[in-house]
């Protein structure tokens, strides 16, 4: 614990000096971050195939790519973004004008999930430096590989005093969580989050909690079936379903259930051919206790296609499930996996009841041709992002805030909203000396008509 108090003490030092506020220096340290990814590319690349199985083009689009194209869209909106706003001065504050300021917050933690440990510590990093600040990153344990190439692309390539990977186990977590940051931003399970914001209240400090939940995926009966099975074949399965914005389970209009299905068989085997134990483009299971929790979700429903498992290999098929209840062990918490439980519905009302009936979750996805039925949803379902007619390619957007409502998270990132996150917007206003109203000071008499005709 003493080890990360200095640690810490040492970056507080290193922002006071105010070097993070510069932009210059901040633009330079973006544009070098960017340089050291490319350079350890393939580094990156073997160590999220030796943790997850993850095929080159799945990790470059999700994690390398996707990270690669922030950096730029930031490094080009930067200047802009860090320039103080005037704003509107009301007309009794006669001889004044306004500004917000954006400062930067200090020293912020960034703790990181083992789904997607490259992009995931990355992205809020980027809104880090981008806001001007230094930076403690704490990535998973589970994807080992990937954490040792994020602590060596990092600490070797910057300073430790702006920012630096700390590696471990939960007890590293525990001891980094009893230090005052000025900012921490998680992305992790909904349980360990209220740890964290337990652990963050204590200082009163501010957090990012990007967390999970059932993502519902509602398909109605005027839907293009055929694309929304290919769309939603790849949105459940990539990264073996180990992705917070997977479909979780599908609510399918009974006129079509069968046919969906049918589909959602076809673009599995199109995608990962008849045994998708041998694709090269198929990952695997995290590690033995996730992959023990999923299995036993197998026992609930009916398995109308995959179910096959190899805990050698940490290997699970993509799976469909039907005849499903709501009451089932597989509806209780977030899936995390390859597991696709189908009900069906008669009527949009009683989806819409029922999704809200449970906790706000962090996306839902829509599949329709009906421009009123597309508007009711977006209207009565809180969510906290998604998409129409397809699944996930929403949070590969930098214009788009990503982030949950509710037991989902709290907050958003990406883009602008990065650099918002990690950045206080202090409000100043200006006022002139050339004269004084007397209006406002003691003794009031009868000054209060005067204000209620300037307040009204």
């Amino acid at each position: 614990m003493g080890k990360h108090r200095e640690i810490v003490e040492k970056q507080k030092n290193f922002f006071e000096k105010g070097i993070t506020k510069n932009i210059s220096f901040r633009m330079e340290m973006l544009k070098h971050l960017k340089k050291v990814i490319l350079e350890n590319e393939k580094l990156i690349l073997k160590a999220l195939k030796d943790d997850l199985n993850k095929p080159p083009f799945e990790a470059y689009a999700t994690e390398i790519g996707i990270v690669l194209d922030e950096i730029d869209y930031v490094i080009k909106n930067l200047k802009n973004w860090t320039k103080p706003k005037k704003v509107k001065t009301p007309i009794f504050h006669f001889l004044s004008k306004s500004f917000i300021y954006p400062e930067p917050y200090g020293v912020v933690l960034i703790i990181a999930p083992w789904n997607y440990p490259f992009q995931l510590v990355l992205s809020p990093l980027i809104g880090a430096i981008a806001g001007g600040n230094c930076a403690i990153i704490k990535p998973s344990e589970y994807s080992s590989n990937t954490s040792k190439i994020l602590s060596k692309i990092i600490n070797e390539n910057f300073k430790s005093d702006f920012i630096t990977v700390i590696e471990g186990g939960s007890e590293v977590n525990k001891s980094l969580l009893e230090q005052k940051f000025d900012y921490i931003f998680f992305t992790g399970s909904v349980r360990v989050g209220k740890i964290v914001m337990e652990a963050a209240s204590k200082h009163l400090t501010p957090i990012t909690l990007e967390l999970g939940g059932k993502s519902p995926c509602i398909v109605d009966e005027e839907a293009n079936i055929d694309l929304a099975a290919k769309r939603i074949t790849w949105g459940k399965f990539l990264n073996a379903g180990q992705t917070c914005v997977a479909p979780d389970y599908l609510l399918v209009h009974k006129n079509i259930k069968e046919g969906l299905i049918k589909n959602i068989i076809k673009y599995i085997k199109e995608f990962y051919g008849d045994d998708p134990r041998k694709s090269p483009d198929y990952p695997r299971i995290i590690n033995k206790k996730h992959f023990i929790r999923l299995s036993k979700l197998l026992e609930d429903g009916e398995i109308v296609y995959g179910g096959e498992v190899d805990e050698d290999d940490l290997y699970l098929s993509p799976t469909i499930i039907d005849n499903i209840d709501w009451n089932f062990e597989i509806m209780k918490d977030e899936i995390f996996g390859p597991l696709l439980p189908v009900l069906e519905y008669k009527d949009l009302d009683e989806v819409i009841n029922k999704v809200n009936g449970k906790p706000k979750p962090l996306a839902l996805y829509f599949f329709s041709n009906n421009k009123e039925k597309e508007k009711k949803v977006l209207e009565d379902i809180p969510f906290g992002g998604g998409c129409i007619n397809d699944t996930i390619v929403h949070v590969a957007s930098s214009y788009l805030p990503f982030g949950g409502v509710g037991n989902s998270g709290m907050g958003s990132y990406h883009g602008k909203a990065s650099f918002d996150t990690f950045t206080h917007y202090k409000s100043i206003l200006k006022k002139s000396n050339m004269f004084d109203i007397n209006l406002r000071y003691p003794p009031y008499r009868n000054k209060i008509k005067a204000l209620k005709k300037i307040l009204k």
